[in-house]
């Protein structure tokens, strides 16, 4: 039986992932209302053949929905989510805005499923870089507890939205042309540069993405003693997010342990040739739902064989997003 649904943000590069997934994965759909900013109304949107006209994000706007995705920023999630729920619609929230709400389930479906049952109207996807990073570290983690675990992030231009994409573009041109490259959407000049990930500091110099990856990764395991530290870094990619992970475990296990509990792991694929050299890029992860491992090796500064390297390549804008969503609405019907 099919769904009414409605997309907040669908003008954006996370709703027009949205759109995309709902089609390749034939998601039952009876009635879809596409929803944007004030600037964005009467655009035509086209979905499985259809055309739809964008309608501005109101209170008003969800009358007979379902299921609403949202992906609109933690502002006008906080505004019209509660909306949505009290017109009888569950919302799945791509913002940070109910994450951390001891009432709202923070779910990856490939770990936590159970947790969808507990909703009351809001659901949360986490952030990209968390899901990325811990859909291949759980099945390790059920395995052989996680004592701790350290992560440095080489997040593409895409997890700072559509108009960052389309920045970076813009200055790799610009660059090759001879002309100073326009900073209008990130700080910095991120086309042939790297810098650190564009989020507020905290007071002990801890950036915001990476105080979320922390914080998440505890609730979504159940597991609040998991000693985590994370270094998030921008990288001039334009979409698919790497993750160098670092993990130290109760017992003893091996890269070979590990690469045979991945290699039967949901949402993973394991990519490690290393007679050729050749372990996960963005390029193979764009476009892609696995999240990709490689480099997966001793870390021989940890004792008894209880340390593991590893490498990690996933989409942002999918699995780190618009599908992990797609997936919890899934389990939701």
């Amino acid at each position: 039986m099919g769904k009414n649904v409605a997309i907040a943000g669908v003008t954006g590069a996370v709703g027009q992932e949205f759109l995309k997934i709902l089609s390749e994965r034939d998601f039952p759909i009876d009635s879809l209302r596409v929803l944007a900013s004030q600037r964005s109304k009467g655009k035509k949107i086209e979905f499985k053949g259809k055309e739809y006209t964008v309608e501005v994000l109101s209170n008003d706007s969800f009358d007979n929905i379902d299921i609403a995705l949202f992906s609109a920023g933690a502002g006008r999630s906080k505004e019209f989510a509660p909306a949505a729920v009290e017109a009888g619609a569950v919302v799945v929230d791509n913002s940070s805005a109910f994450r951390m709400d001891p009432q709202v389930p923070l779910v990856v479906p490939e770990i936590n499923p159970e947790a969808i049952g507990q909703h009351k109207g809001i659901i949360a996807n986490p952030n990209c870089s968390t899901i990325i990073g811990i859909v291949p570290v759980w099945p390790l983690h059920k395995a052989n507890p996680v004592k701790r675990m350290v992560v440095s992030t080489y997040q593409a231009a895409s997890g700072a939205g559509m108009a960052a994409m389309l920045e970076l573009e813009q200055q790799a041109r610009e660059i090759l042309d001879g002309k100073e490259p326009t900073c209008n959407v990130l700080q910095y000049q991120l086309a042939f540069n790297v810098f650190s990930h564009n989020s507020a500091l905290d007071k002990d110099g801890y950036n915001l993405e990476e105080v979320k990856m922390v914080k998440e990764t505890r609730k979504i395991f159940n597991c609040p003693d998991i000693a985590i530290t994370c270094t998030c870094i921008r990288v001039p990619v334009l979409r698919a997010h790497c993750e160098s992970i670092n993990l130290e475990f109760t017992d003893p296990i091996t890269p070979q342990q590990v690469t045979e509990l991945l290699s039967m792991s949901p949402g993973v694929s394991v990519i490690d040739d290393r007679a050729n050299n050749r372990f996960p890029m963005p390029i193979d992860a764009a476009g892609k739902d696995d999240c990709f491992v490689g480099r997966i090796r001793q870390d021989l500064s940890i004792p008894d064989e209880r340390g593991i390297n590893f490498w990690v390549a996933g989409d942002q804008l999918r699995k780190g997003a618009a599908l992990n969503a797609v997936q919890i609405a899934e389990k939701l019907l």
